[in-house]
């Protein structure tokens, strides 16, 4: 299948995504933020109906509505007017009305919409790609450059700022770069998807790692592997390939869940049997000493 060039950019696309969505998911993991993808994504697709509407680039102007929706969470969430709960459900809702209000006043039809929600990697074009892996390669350097300040800021925001940290830099930082990741994926995975993307990895990583390192790492090769997997399945059975992904990285979740539960019961159960194996020689010198 991938003798096809709308294949080779529908690979390359997806493991971009599959690389930089769980290297910034980590941190939005670390700060209780899992959702905030999905509050960005429908904020997303009030840019792609103002894209549509003003017949310019979706593309455009969804990072910069993104963007700006990003930076007024975060704002708000600092000044502590309201929780982060509460932000983020404003973002869920006030973006989707708009998004689909502006659709439906432009004249683009259903099916472009749909693309945006869900992806459609067979439509990326060499452009797309390009965009995609020049953002995608600066958020990538941005989280494993930063990664100590990042950490301490997710970890301890007022340890942080007691260190002298730019904590508000470094936050509208996660801020800017979640729009823009979100954005860059909703060719690939959809604005819907791509959230569980930056989460189901580095969930799946955690059941079997420690270091926050190491966790990162392993999250980044479980989005890479599910985003090529995911391209190859739905080349070949003819399923959405934003799906298959999303799907197959929760399977990998699932199994290594599973997998990692069975290793400890059986390891706690090896333990057992080597202590009682080796306290039967004990029992058997005091059995000698009470005759």
């Amino acid at each position: 299948m991938f003798q096809y060039d709308f294949m080779i950019r529908a690979l390359v696309g997806a493991l971009i995504i599959g690389l930089t969505a769980p290297a910034l998911g980590i941190y939005l993991v670390q700060r209780r933020l899992s959702l905030i993808g999905d509050g960005i994504g429908h904020v997303a697709l009030t840019g792609v109906g103002v894209g549509l509407l003003l017949q310019q680039s979706p593309v455009l102007t969804a990072v910069i509505v993104s963007v700006v929706g990003a930076i007024g969470v975060e704002l708000v969430r600092e000044r502590g007017r309201t929780s982060g709960d509460l932000a983020l459900a404003l973002l869920f809702y006030g973006g989707i009305a708009g998004g689909v209000v502006l659709v439906g006043l432009s004249d683009s039809n259903s099916g472009n919409l749909v693309q945006y929600l869900f992806g459609s990697l067979i439509t990326t074009t060499r452009a797309d790609v390009i965009v995609i892996a020049i953002l995608g390669v600066a958020v990538l350097v941005a989280m494993l450059a930063l990664r100590p300040a990042l950490f301490a800021v997710c970890n301890d925001e007022e340890y942080a700022k007691v260190s002298g940290l730019p904590v508000r830099t470094l936050n509208l930082l996660l801020a800017v770069t979640t729009a823009v990741t979100v954005t860059i994926a909703m060719r690939t995975v959809g604005l819907l998807l791509v959230s569980a993307l930056m989460v189901v990895p580095v969930a799946a990583a955690q059941q079997v790692t420690r270091g926050f390192r190491t966790t990162m790492a392993v999250a980044m090769l479980i989005g890479v592997v599910a985003a090529a997997a995911g391209v190859t399945v739905s080349g070949e059975v003819d399923t959405p390939p934003g799906a298959t992904i999303v799907i197959l990285a929760i399977a990998v979740f699932l199994a290594i869940t599973v997998g990692s539960t069975v290793w400890r019961v059986l390891r706690q159960r090896m333990n057992l049997d080597g202590n009682h194996q080796h306290a039967e020689p004990s029992d058997v010198v005091l059995q000698a000493g009470a005759r």
